[in-house]
């Protein structure tokens, strides 16, 4: 008997509220990435603004579940542009957010 691998459902949630709106908008729908280790600490890796996965406050998501054609549009979309380098503050600004 072969077991198959259970593929990861994909997960979305909603910005609530963000300590810095270069890397999270509120009312925005974010991918969430599985992180274990991040939930015990109530924290979410989702993927931000800028594309890239971070940590996270749980407290500033809801899960949402959507359908799944609308799944699949949500990962087909491109990520939006947000401001140029030089407009932009420092990653390291952020005492929530964390990089693990």
């Amino acid at each position: 008997m072969t077991t198959k691998l259970q593929k990861s459902p994909q997960r979305f949630a909603i910005c609530i509220d963000a300590d810095n709106e270069d890397m999270l908008t509120p009312r925005m729908v974010y991918q969430v990435l599985p992180d274990e280790s991040a939930a015990k600490s109530d924290y979410i890796r989702v993927v931000d603004n800028e594309g890239e996965d971070y940590l996270y406050p749980a407290k500033y998501f809801v899960f949402v579940d959507f359908p799944p054609p609308v799944k699949r549009a949500l990962l087909r979309a491109q990520p939006p542009t947000i401001g140029s380098v030089s407009t932009r503050r420092s990653r390291a600004s952020s005492s929530q957010r964390k990089n693990l």
